[in-house]
Protein backbone atom coordinates (compact mmCIF):
# COMPACT_ATOMS: atom_id res chain seq x y z
CA UNK A 1 0.00 0.00 0.00
CA UNK A 2 1.22 3.21 -1.23
CA UNK A 3 1.22 6.59 0.67
CA UNK A 4 -2.14 7.72 -1.01
CA UNK A 5 -4.01 4.55 -0.16
CA UNK A 6 -2.92 4.90 3.43
CA UNK A 7 -4.34 8.31 3.64
CA UNK A 8 -7.48 7.16 1.38
CA UNK A 9 -8.22 4.29 4.11
CA UNK A 10 -7.78 6.89 7.18
CA UNK A 11 -10.48 9.25 5.46
CA UNK A 12 -13.65 7.68 6.60
CA UNK A 13 -12.74 7.33 10.14
CA UNK A 14 -11.76 11.14 9.97
CA UNK A 15 -14.85 12.21 8.29
CA UNK A 16 -16.67 9.71 10.95
CA UNK A 17 -15.28 11.66 14.25
CA UNK A 18 -15.45 15.34 12.08
CA UNK A 19 -18.79 14.25 12.14
CA UNK A 20 -19.03 13.35 15.57
CA UNK A 21 -17.27 16.85 16.62
CA UNK A 22 -20.28 18.62 13.92
CA UNK A 23 -23.08 16.62 16.11
CA UNK A 24 -21.55 17.56 19.50
CA UNK A 25 -21.44 21.80 18.38
CA UNK A 26 -24.85 21.72 16.42
CA UNK A 27 -26.70 20.26 19.60
CA UNK A 28 -25.84 23.80 21.65
CA UNK A 29 -27.36 25.98 18.53
CA UNK A 30 -30.59 23.77 18.28
CA UNK A 31 -29.13 21.35 15.21
CA UNK A 32 -31.70 18.15 15.91
CA UNK A 33 -30.30 14.85 16.93
CA UNK A 34 -31.47 11.37 18.57
CA UNK A 35 -30.88 10.87 22.03
CA UNK A 36 -26.97 10.61 23.19
CA UNK A 37 -26.82 7.03 23.85
CA UNK A 38 -28.96 6.33 20.73
CA UNK A 39 -26.19 8.21 18.52
CA UNK A 40 -23.03 6.97 20.57
CA UNK A 41 -24.20 3.20 20.06
CA UNK A 42 -24.48 4.46 16.24
CA UNK A 43 -21.26 5.69 15.80
CA UNK A 44 -19.37 2.73 18.22
CA UNK A 45 -21.04 0.23 15.96
CA UNK A 46 -20.22 2.07 12.73
CA UNK A 47 -16.60 2.50 13.98
CA UNK A 48 -16.90 -1.33 14.99
CA UNK A 49 -17.89 -2.36 11.84
CA UNK A 50 -15.26 -0.55 9.72
CA UNK A 51 -12.38 -1.76 11.88
CA UNK A 52 -13.57 -5.38 11.61
CA UNK A 53 -13.96 -5.93 7.51
CA UNK A 54 -11.41 -2.87 6.88
CA UNK A 55 -8.62 -2.99 9.59
CA UNK A 56 -8.59 -6.45 10.70
CA UNK A 57 -9.34 -8.55 7.56
CA UNK A 58 -7.57 -6.45 4.61
CA UNK A 59 -7.53 -9.46 2.75
CA UNK A 60 -11.39 -9.82 2.39
CA UNK A 61 -11.32 -7.09 0.02
CA UNK A 62 -10.31 -10.00 -2.75
CA UNK A 63 -13.71 -11.86 -1.45
CA UNK A 64 -16.66 -10.02 -3.19
CA UNK A 65 -19.60 -11.96 -1.47
CA UNK A 66 -18.30 -10.97 2.09
CA UNK A 67 -18.03 -6.95 0.88
CA UNK A 68 -22.03 -7.30 0.04
CA UNK A 69 -22.16 -8.36 3.05
CA UNK A 70 -19.95 -5.44 4.28
CA UNK A 71 -21.89 -2.91 2.16
CA UNK A 72 -25.17 -4.56 4.01
CA UNK A 73 -23.95 -3.57 7.05
CA UNK A 74 -22.39 -0.08 6.23
CA UNK A 75 -25.63 1.10 4.09
CA UNK A 76 -28.12 0.10 7.50
CA UNK A 77 -25.10 1.74 9.52
CA UNK A 78 -25.42 5.11 7.15
CA UNK A 79 -29.38 5.13 6.96
CA UNK A 80 -29.03 5.23 11.60
CA UNK A 81 -26.29 7.72 11.09
CA UNK A 82 -28.41 9.94 9.32
CA UNK A 83 -31.38 9.26 11.67
CA UNK A 84 -29.52 9.78 14.35
CA UNK A 85 -28.34 13.31 13.00
CA UNK A 86 -28.12 14.90 9.46
CA UNK A 87 -24.62 16.21 10.41
CA UNK A 88 -23.41 12.46 9.62
CA UNK A 89 -24.22 13.56 6.09
CA UNK A 90 -20.86 13.95 6.22
CA UNK A 91 -19.28 10.83 7.01
CA UNK A 92 -21.51 9.36 4.59
CA UNK A 93 -19.63 11.32 2.00
CA UNK A 94 -16.41 9.28 2.78
CA UNK A 95 -18.28 6.24 2.21
CA UNK A 96 -17.53 6.77 -2.00
CA UNK A 97 -13.86 5.93 -0.79
CA UNK A 98 -15.24 2.07 0.06
CA UNK A 99 -17.62 1.52 -3.06
CA UNK A 100 -14.42 0.22 -5.19
CA UNK A 101 -13.63 -2.10 -1.79
CA UNK A 102 -14.35 -5.50 -3.66
CA UNK A 103 -17.59 -4.56 -5.61
CA UNK A 104 -17.46 -4.88 -9.43
CA UNK A 105 -20.00 -3.98 -11.88
CA UNK A 106 -23.66 -3.42 -10.68
CA UNK A 107 -23.13 -4.12 -7.42
CA UNK A 108 -20.95 -1.24 -7.25
CA UNK A 109 -23.15 0.99 -9.31
CA UNK A 110 -25.69 -0.29 -6.46
CA UNK A 111 -23.74 0.52 -3.27
CA UNK A 112 -22.99 4.03 -5.40
CA UNK A 113 -26.45 4.69 -5.23
CA UNK A 114 -27.23 4.09 -1.71
CA UNK A 115 -24.79 6.25 -0.55
CA UNK A 116 -26.24 9.28 -2.80
CA UNK A 117 -29.69 8.47 -1.75
CA UNK A 118 -28.36 8.12 1.83
CA UNK A 119 -26.36 11.81 1.33
CA UNK A 120 -29.43 13.66 -0.39
CA UNK A 121 -31.76 12.72 2.62
CA UNK A 122 -29.16 14.40 4.66
CA UNK A 123 -28.91 17.61 2.50
CA UNK A 124 -32.88 17.28 2.50
CA UNK A 125 -33.04 17.75 6.21
CA UNK A 126 -33.46 14.01 7.23
CA UNK A 127 -36.17 11.70 6.79
CA UNK A 128 -38.74 13.56 8.40
CA UNK A 129 -38.54 15.79 5.25
CA UNK A 130 -39.36 13.33 2.83
CA UNK A 131 -43.42 13.76 4.10
CA UNK A 132 -43.47 17.25 3.14
CA UNK A 133 -45.42 17.73 0.69
CA UNK A 134 -43.78 18.82 -2.84
CA UNK A 135 -40.58 17.69 -1.92
CA UNK A 136 -40.33 14.35 -4.24
CA UNK A 137 -39.12 16.85 -7.48
CA UNK A 138 -36.36 18.47 -5.66
CA UNK A 139 -35.82 14.83 -3.60
CA UNK A 140 -35.24 13.57 -7.38
CA UNK A 141 -33.00 16.27 -8.34
CA UNK A 142 -30.62 16.22 -5.02
CA UNK A 143 -30.20 12.43 -5.72
CA UNK A 144 -29.39 12.76 -9.12
CA UNK A 145 -26.87 15.05 -8.67
CA UNK A 146 -25.75 12.67 -5.71
CA UNK A 147 -25.62 9.87 -8.17
CA UNK A 148 -23.49 11.69 -10.75
CA UNK A 149 -20.93 13.24 -8.20
CA UNK A 150 -20.97 9.90 -7.06
CA UNK A 151 -20.25 8.25 -10.19
CA UNK A 152 -17.34 10.95 -11.19
CA UNK A 153 -15.51 10.23 -7.49
CA UNK A 154 -15.49 6.29 -8.47
CA UNK A 155 -14.09 7.15 -11.69
CA UNK A 156 -11.22 9.48 -10.33
CA UNK A 157 -10.92 6.66 -7.66
CA UNK A 158 -10.85 3.62 -9.92
CA UNK A 159 -8.30 5.46 -11.99
CA UNK A 160 -6.04 6.77 -9.33
CA UNK A 161 -5.97 3.12 -8.16
CA UNK A 162 -5.32 1.61 -11.54
CA UNK A 163 -2.73 4.67 -12.41
CA UNK A 164 -0.75 3.18 -9.13
CA UNK A 165 -0.98 -0.47 -10.22
CA UNK A 166 0.26 0.46 -13.43
CA UNK A 167 3.30 2.63 -11.45
CA UNK A 168 3.93 -0.52 -9.61
CA UNK A 169 4.28 -2.30 -12.89
CA UNK A 170 6.71 -0.58 -14.06
CA UNK A 171 8.80 -0.51 -11.49
CA UNK A 172 8.71 -3.94 -10.60
CA UNK A 173 9.69 -4.39 -14.26
CA UNK A 174 12.09 -2.10 -14.18
CA UNK A 175 13.66 -3.58 -11.30
CA UNK A 176 13.16 -7.17 -13.12
CA UNK A 177 15.11 -5.63 -16.14
CA UNK A 178 17.93 -4.07 -14.00
CA UNK A 179 18.26 -7.68 -12.14
CA UNK A 180 18.20 -9.39 -15.79
CA UNK A 181 20.56 -6.58 -16.88
CA UNK A 182 23.20 -7.04 -13.99
CA UNK A 183 23.04 -11.05 -14.58
CA UNK A 184 24.10 -10.32 -17.95
CA UNK A 185 26.97 -7.86 -17.06
CA UNK A 186 28.42 -10.44 -14.46
CA UNK A 187 28.38 -13.28 -17.07
CA UNK A 188 29.46 -11.62 -20.04
CA UNK A 189 32.55 -10.41 -17.30
CA UNK A 190 33.21 -13.94 -16.68
CA UNK A 191 32.88 -15.30 -20.18
CA UNK A 192 35.46 -12.22 -21.30
CA UNK A 193 37.93 -13.48 -18.54
CA UNK A 194 37.22 -17.32 -19.56
CA UNK A 195 38.18 -15.89 -22.78
CA UNK A 196 40.90 -13.74 -21.87
CA UNK A 197 42.29 -17.55 -20.28
CA UNK A 198 41.75 -19.19 -23.24
CA UNK A 199 43.78 -16.34 -25.44
CA UNK A 200 46.43 -17.11 -23.05
CA UNK A 201 46.86 -20.64 -22.90
CA UNK A 202 46.34 -20.42 -26.90
CA UNK A 203 49.29 -17.57 -27.17
CA UNK A 204 51.71 -19.77 -25.32
CA UNK A 205 51.16 -22.61 -27.32
CA UNK A 206 51.75 -20.16 -30.31
CA UNK A 207 54.70 -18.96 -29.04
CA UNK A 208 56.23 -22.09 -28.31
CA UNK A 209 55.66 -22.98 -31.68
CA UNK A 210 56.91 -19.66 -33.05
CA UNK A 211 60.15 -20.19 -30.88
CA UNK A 212 60.16 -24.14 -32.28
CA UNK A 213 60.02 -22.08 -35.87
CA UNK A 214 62.70 -19.78 -35.41
CA UNK A 215 65.21 -21.91 -33.53
CA UNK A 216 64.69 -24.70 -36.97
CA UNK A 217 64.35 -21.50 -39.60
CA UNK A 218 66.80 -19.30 -38.18
CA UNK A 219 68.94 -20.69 -35.55
CA UNK A 220 69.22 -24.03 -36.85
CA UNK A 221 70.16 -23.02 -40.21
CA UNK A 222 72.58 -20.67 -39.25
CA UNK A 223 74.47 -22.69 -37.44
CA UNK A 224 75.21 -25.28 -39.91
CA UNK A 225 75.62 -22.42 -42.03
CA UNK A 226 78.69 -21.81 -39.85
CA UNK A 227 79.81 -25.31 -39.31
CA UNK A 228 79.78 -25.39 -43.46
CA UNK A 229 81.76 -22.61 -43.29
CA UNK A 230 84.54 -23.65 -40.44
CA UNK A 231 84.73 -26.94 -42.32
CA UNK A 232 85.43 -24.81 -45.41
CA UNK A 233 88.36 -23.27 -44.48
CA UNK A 234 90.02 -26.41 -43.31
CA UNK A 235 90.37 -27.38 -46.84
CA UNK A 236 91.08 -23.33 -48.12
CA UNK A 237 94.21 -23.61 -45.84
CA UNK A 238 96.46 -23.01 -48.60
CA UNK A 239 94.51 -20.69 -50.30
CA UNK A 240 94.67 -17.65 -48.14
CA UNK A 241 92.24 -15.26 -49.69
CA UNK A 242 89.16 -18.39 -49.89
CA UNK A 243 90.40 -19.09 -45.85
CA UNK A 244 89.51 -15.22 -44.62
CA UNK A 245 86.49 -15.41 -46.91
CA UNK A 246 85.06 -18.61 -45.05
CA UNK A 247 85.96 -17.42 -41.94
CA UNK A 248 84.55 -13.97 -42.70
CA UNK A 249 80.84 -15.64 -43.66
CA UNK A 250 81.09 -17.77 -40.73
CA UNK A 251 81.06 -14.35 -38.53
CA UNK A 252 78.57 -12.51 -40.68
CA UNK A 253 76.28 -16.06 -39.62
CA UNK A 254 77.19 -16.27 -36.23
CA UNK A 255 76.38 -12.49 -35.07
CA UNK A 256 73.28 -12.92 -37.50
CA UNK A 257 72.01 -15.77 -35.36
CA UNK A 258 72.92 -13.84 -31.80
CA UNK A 259 70.79 -11.38 -33.40
CA UNK A 260 67.97 -13.56 -34.20
CA UNK A 261 68.14 -15.34 -30.88
CA UNK A 262 68.23 -12.18 -29.08
CA UNK A 263 65.43 -11.00 -30.98
CA UNK A 264 63.53 -13.99 -30.24
CA UNK A 265 64.13 -14.28 -26.36
CA UNK A 266 63.12 -10.53 -25.99
CA UNK A 267 60.06 -10.91 -27.87
CA UNK A 268 58.24 -12.85 -24.99
CA UNK A 269 58.10 -9.82 -23.06
CA UNK A 270 59.91 -6.44 -23.87
CA UNK A 271 62.01 -4.88 -21.35
CA UNK A 272 60.83 -1.48 -21.69
CA UNK A 273 57.01 -2.38 -20.44
CA UNK A 274 59.00 -3.85 -17.31
CA UNK A 275 61.18 -0.44 -16.70
CA UNK A 276 57.47 2.31 -18.22
CA UNK A 277 54.26 2.73 -18.95
CA UNK A 278 52.96 1.52 -22.22
CA UNK A 279 52.51 5.02 -23.39
CA UNK A 280 55.69 5.80 -22.06
CA UNK A 281 57.01 2.56 -24.06
CA UNK A 282 55.90 3.25 -27.12
CA UNK A 283 56.80 7.13 -27.03
CA UNK A 284 60.64 5.89 -26.76
CA UNK A 285 60.52 3.69 -29.41
CA UNK A 286 59.01 6.52 -31.35
CA UNK A 287 61.61 8.92 -30.52
CA UNK A 288 64.88 6.24 -31.36
CA UNK A 289 63.12 5.25 -34.51
CA UNK A 290 62.94 9.06 -35.70
CA UNK A 291 66.89 9.22 -34.63
CA UNK A 292 67.74 6.32 -36.16
CA UNK A 293 65.91 6.34 -39.76
CA UNK A 294 65.74 10.53 -39.78
CA UNK A 295 62.36 10.64 -40.08
CA UNK A 296 59.73 12.45 -38.16
CA UNK A 297 57.76 10.89 -35.81
CA UNK A 298 55.33 11.77 -33.22
CA UNK A 299 52.98 9.91 -30.25
CA UNK A 300 49.76 11.52 -29.30
CA UNK A 301 47.82 9.94 -26.54
CA UNK A 302 44.06 10.33 -25.45
CA UNK A 303 41.99 9.32 -23.02
CA UNK A 304 43.05 8.13 -19.46
CA UNK A 305 45.77 6.06 -19.76
CA UNK A 306 46.18 2.73 -17.30
CA UNK A 307 47.65 -0.45 -16.74
CA UNK A 308 46.20 -3.18 -19.05
CA UNK A 309 46.57 -6.92 -18.70
CA UNK A 310 50.66 -7.80 -19.98
CA UNK A 311 49.95 -9.82 -23.34
CA UNK A 312 47.32 -6.80 -24.61
CA UNK A 313 50.06 -3.86 -23.68
CA UNK A 314 53.18 -6.31 -25.23
CA UNK A 315 50.90 -6.65 -28.36
CA UNK A 316 50.60 -3.31 -29.25
CA UNK A 317 54.07 -2.57 -28.78
CA UNK A 318 55.24 -5.17 -31.23
CA UNK A 319 52.27 -3.78 -33.50
CA UNK A 320 54.07 -0.55 -33.22
CA UNK A 321 57.67 -1.71 -33.84
CA UNK A 322 56.29 -3.49 -36.82
CA UNK A 323 54.67 -0.91 -38.09
CA UNK A 324 57.74 1.22 -37.92
CA UNK A 325 59.62 -1.43 -39.24
CA UNK A 326 57.34 -1.37 -42.37
CA UNK A 327 57.40 2.14 -42.79
CA UNK A 328 61.46 2.29 -42.36
CA UNK A 329 61.10 -1.02 -45.06
CA UNK A 330 58.76 0.28 -47.59
CA UNK A 331 57.03 3.39 -47.61
CA UNK A 332 60.09 6.15 -47.74
CA UNK A 333 57.97 8.60 -45.82
CA UNK A 334 58.83 11.93 -44.27
CA UNK A 335 56.46 11.60 -41.71
CA UNK A 336 54.91 9.09 -38.99
CA UNK A 337 52.11 10.03 -36.82
CA UNK A 338 50.72 7.55 -34.19
CA UNK A 339 47.82 7.98 -32.00
CA UNK A 340 46.88 5.70 -28.92
CA UNK A 341 43.80 6.02 -27.85
CA UNK A 342 41.75 4.76 -24.73
CA UNK A 343 38.35 4.11 -24.34
CA UNK A 344 36.17 2.39 -22.30
CA UNK A 345 36.15 -0.70 -23.94
CA UNK A 346 38.64 -0.42 -26.43
CA UNK A 347 42.02 1.07 -26.97
CA UNK A 348 43.82 1.32 -30.55
CA UNK A 349 46.95 2.09 -31.88
CA UNK A 350 46.42 3.83 -35.44
CA UNK A 351 50.11 4.56 -37.12
CA UNK A 352 49.78 6.84 -40.09
CA UNK A 353 52.70 7.50 -42.55
CA UNK A 354 52.88 10.10 -46.28
CA UNK A 355 54.57 7.40 -47.82
CA UNK A 356 54.26 6.12 -51.24
CA UNK A 357 51.35 3.32 -49.85
CA UNK A 358 50.39 0.64 -51.57
CA UNK A 359 47.23 -1.47 -52.68
CA UNK A 360 45.90 -3.35 -50.00
CA UNK A 361 44.08 -5.76 -52.08
CA UNK A 362 47.16 -7.10 -54.06
CA UNK A 363 49.00 -10.14 -52.43
CA UNK A 364 51.73 -9.24 -50.73
CA UNK A 365 54.67 -11.52 -51.81
CA UNK A 366 57.39 -12.76 -49.16
CA UNK A 367 60.84 -12.52 -49.62
CA UNK A 368 63.95 -11.79 -47.77
CA UNK A 369 63.03 -7.64 -47.69
CA UNK A 370 59.75 -9.12 -45.68
CA UNK A 371 56.20 -8.89 -47.10
CA UNK A 372 55.28 -11.31 -44.00
CA UNK A 373 54.71 -7.94 -41.31
CA UNK A 374 50.98 -7.31 -41.86
CA UNK A 375 50.10 -10.75 -41.24
CA UNK A 376 51.74 -11.39 -38.28
CA UNK A 377 50.90 -8.36 -36.70
CA UNK A 378 47.32 -9.59 -37.72
CA UNK A 379 48.11 -12.92 -36.20
CA UNK A 380 49.24 -11.67 -33.23
CA UNK A 381 46.18 -9.21 -32.72
CA UNK A 382 43.98 -12.26 -33.02
CA UNK A 383 45.58 -13.83 -29.95
CA UNK A 384 44.11 -10.98 -27.72
CA UNK A 385 40.39 -10.76 -29.89
CA UNK A 386 42.24 -8.04 -31.25
CA UNK A 387 41.61 -6.56 -35.29
CA UNK A 388 43.88 -4.81 -37.91
CA UNK A 389 42.16 -2.46 -40.31
CA UNK A 390 44.40 -1.22 -43.24
CA UNK A 391 43.80 1.72 -45.33
CA UNK A 392 46.21 2.99 -48.38
CA UNK A 393 47.03 3.52 -51.80
CA UNK A 394 49.58 4.19 -54.38
CA UNK A 395 50.87 7.50 -52.93
CA UNK A 396 48.80 8.49 -51.05
CA UNK A 397 50.65 7.23 -47.99
CA UNK A 398 49.31 4.15 -45.45
CA UNK A 399 46.80 4.35 -42.05
CA UNK A 400 47.27 0.87 -40.13
CA UNK A 401 44.66 0.85 -37.26
CA UNK A 402 45.08 -1.80 -34.24
CA UNK A 403 41.96 -2.14 -31.74
CA UNK A 404 42.24 -4.47 -29.20
CA UNK A 405 40.02 -5.18 -26.25
CA UNK A 406 40.65 -2.25 -23.03
CA UNK A 407 40.86 -4.91 -20.18
CA UNK A 408 42.66 -4.07 -16.86
CA UNK A 409 44.86 -5.80 -14.84
CA UNK A 410 42.03 -5.83 -11.85
CA UNK A 411 39.55 -6.97 -14.42
CA UNK A 412 41.16 -10.26 -15.63
CA UNK A 413 41.16 -11.89 -12.24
Amino acid sequence: MDRTDRIMARLPYVALGASVVLVVAGSTVGVPHQPWPIVALVVVATLAWLLFWVQLHPEWEHDEPKMVVFWFGLGALLVALIWSSTLFGFFAWSAYLLVTRGLKSWRRILAATLVAAVSAVSQLGGFGSLSEPGILPVALVVLLINIGIANLMIWVTLWTHEQGLRRNRMIEDLAEANRKLAAALHENAGLHAQLLAQAREAGVLDERQRMAGEIHDVLAQGLTGIVTQLEATGAAADRPEDWWRHLGHAKTLARDSLTEARRSVQALRPQTLDEAALPDAIGDLVTDWSRVHEVAAELVTTGTPRPLVPEIETTLLRTAQEALANVARHAEAGRVGLTLSYMEDVVTLDVRDDGHGFDPTLPREVSENGGYGLDAMRERLARIAGSLEVESEPGAGTALSACVPAIAIGAAA
